[in-house]
């Protein structure tokens, strides 16, 4: 008899917990597009919420690096809009999660998308018009475009 009430409590207590895991909110993504260092985060805290682009070099000083970097600032309004959020890592030696997941050699953007796969890599900078225009082809963000549309109305 013992066995079983103290069955039914851990029963009860793994179900509260798990519903609680349920209920718990999502990390909240990170304020505005950026740029942020990737050292410490996570891609799957951005899944379904922002599109991560990852901006990797070897050092802060390599000019491919200092050129994205530009070209992104320049229009955080268009990024933000796509709720794109910009990460950097130029640090090799600290084997970030992303750098390992991504594994670039030397300089390396990347797109992710909102689904958590892979969109875009480009082995030289890319302004953000290009970038936008294949943020923009995504299925995912035409949807968010009729959805708005439709809000307005």
């Amino acid at each position: 008899m013992k066995t079983a009430i103290y069955t039914v409590f851990a029963s009860f207590f793994a179900a509260a917990a798990w519903a609680a895991d349920l209920t718990s909110e999502a990390p909240a993504p990170l304020d505005g597009p950026g740029p942020y260092e990737a050292i410490e985060l996570d891609l799957n805290d951005f899944l379904w919420l922002k599109r991560p682009i990852v901006v990797f070099a070897d050092t802060k000083a390599d000019p491919r690096y200092i050129l994205q970097m530009e070209l992104l600032t320049a229009r955080l309004d268009a990024l933000e809009d796509r709720d794109v959020v910009v990460l950097t890592d130029t640090d090799p030696t600290a084997k970030s999660d992303i750098r390992q997941k991504l594994r670039p050699r030397g300089f390396m953007m990347v797109l992710i998308g909102k689904d958590g796969g892979v969109k875009l890599r480009k082995p030289a900078p890319w302004d953000v018009r290009e970038v936008s225009r294949v943020i923009d082809k995504m299925p995912m963000r035409q949807q968010e475009l009729r959805d708005r549309r439709l809000s307005d109305d």
